[in-house]
């Protein structure tokens, strides 16, 4: 896990340069945030992101709404494009995400980051088939666990350790 590394962004930001291996890393990481405390450089708090993180990530087990796979003839293009630059860390900024997965204002940060934790063990102990993704589609364990653990550091990566 790199989580040392700071680096400004073009707009002057300071974000830091993350790429978790596991899902323990990233849950690590917000454990770490919620116990140091934290700068925010982005929109949302970490109880916003722990949300948010959470609310994407479960539906690989209980399923997603119908109508995410009303563009299912797309998935091969968004797997061949998009796939490549979230696992390498170089996750594209400032794409609107479905309604259904933006936080609310309010969030507690303790209680968004235990909720994230036990979404993480729940993921990491299933032990059945996980519903297609709404972008890249049916993906294996290993890669459906990379794609959800460098979406954390995409969004953790706005959220730096109070001095």
């Amino acid at each position: 896990m790199e989580t040392a590394s700071i680096r400004t962004s073009g707009n002057g930001s300071s974000l830091r340069d993350l790429r978790f291996s596991t899902l323990d890393e990233a849950v690590a990481d917000a454990r770490q945030l919620l116990e140091s405390g934290y700068v925010r450089h982005g929109n949302w708090t970490l109880g916003q992101i722990c949300w948010h993180l959470r609310t994407v990530q479960d539906p690989s087990i209980d399923g997603y709404p119908w109508y995410f796979g009303l563009f299912a003839f797309l998935r091969p293009i968004v797997r061949r494009t998009l796939m490549p630059k979230v696992l390498s860390g170089d996750s594209p900024r400032g794409i609107r995400t479905a309604p259904n997965f933006v936080p609310a204002n309010e969030l507690s940060d303790e209680e968004e980051v235990a909720a994230f934790e036990q979404s993480c063990q729940r993921f990491l102990q299933h032990q059945g088939d996980f519903h297609p993704h709404p972008g890249f589609g049916r993906l294996d364990r290993e890669t459906l666990h990379r794609i959800h653990a460098a979406h954390a550091a995409h969004h953790l990566r706005f959220l730096s350790i109070s001095d």
